[in-house]
């Protein structure tokens, strides 16, 4: 058994290894979970919190909703990208035409607020750890360009925790939950992988040792840190790895997403913007 969909250069982080089959990413986590992958369906999640929201073809018109009310579109259901095709638009655009969208959309409520990202390991359907991040106002294609590692969000992890165990009753291992001013609008059986690196030496080994034996001693706490996306079809410079060095950032190139150049690791915003300002080409 082992995990599944691990990056080449992500190995050394996922020891060790488990005993069970542990999805990493969402297709493997979909394929891995036949009685929880519900939670990938997102107007399902929407309508579970009283969301107005319905597959598109519904005229938002002819439920009540008013012209100029926003609205967000974006697939029902994307493994491959669960952002992609993603847009915003108004009601009375939606209904018209106006908004051209991708068969298998649904459209809701346009969210505001706080861009959230948790991570949850799950005891038999039971939440037993959270580890959060923030994402920034500043976006590229409705994407934060960074996320900041190790907030605190009490206020929050109520609301998370009875979404979770009333989603995934059963489940063992570890999910996400990402949020807009409180609400939920994706769901995931697996972790958020680029975040990893600022939970500790023993998440790893913790995590698997829930799955394989339902064994629970506690992790510490998260340590602060920024993972900063690098926007763009550029390039990197040829002493990249040097120059981030130089500023005690780790940047690594990302070879999977079609528009982002690398992803950077920082203990400061400050650390993350400055290598991203020297290694943009």
């Amino acid at each position: 058994m082992a995990f599944h969909g691990v990056l080449p250069h992500r190995q050394p982080l996922f020891q060790p290894a488990p005993r069970r089959d542990i999805g990493v990413n969402d297709t493997h986590a979909w394929r891995l979970n036949p009685a929880h992958r519900h939670v990938y369906d997102k107007l399902q999640l929407a309508l579970a919190q009283g969301l107005r929201a319905a597959a598109c073809g519904v005229d938002p018109l002819s439920v009540g909703i008013q012209t100029a009310t926003p609205l967000f579109v974006k697939p029902i259901t994307n493994l491959l990208g669960m952002s992609l095709n993603a847009q915003a638009t108004t009601a009375g655009d939606l209904a018209s035409g106006r908004t051209q969208v991708a068969p298998g959309c649904f459209w809701s409520e346009y969210l505001v607020g706080d861009h959230t990202s948790t991570d949850c390991l799950v005891l038999a359907g039971k939440v037993l750890w959270l580890a959060h991040t923030q994402g920034a106002t500043d976006k590229d294609k409705q994407r934060p360009i960074y996320w900041h590692i190790g907030v605190r969000l009490p206020a929050l992890e109520p609301l998370l925790t009875v979404f979770v165990e009333t989603q995934l009753p059963g489940y063992t291992g570890l999910c996400n939950v990402e949020m807009i001013g409180g609400k939920v609008i994706e769901m995931h059986l697996r972790g958020s992988n680029g975040f990893f690196d600022f939970y500790g030496a023993h998440f790893v080994p913790a995590w698997v040792e829930l799955v394989d034996k339902r064994v629970w001693q506690g992790l510490e706490a998260v340590r602060e840190g920024y993972v900063y996306s690098l926007f763009g079809e550029g390039r990197l410079p040829a002493d990249y790895a040097d120059i981030a060095a130089v500023h005690g950032v780790k940047i690594v190139p990302d070879t999977v997403t079609l528009d982002r150049i690398a992803v950077l690791y920082a203990d400061t915003l400050d650390a993350a913007q400055q290598v991203a300002r020297l290694v943009a080409l």
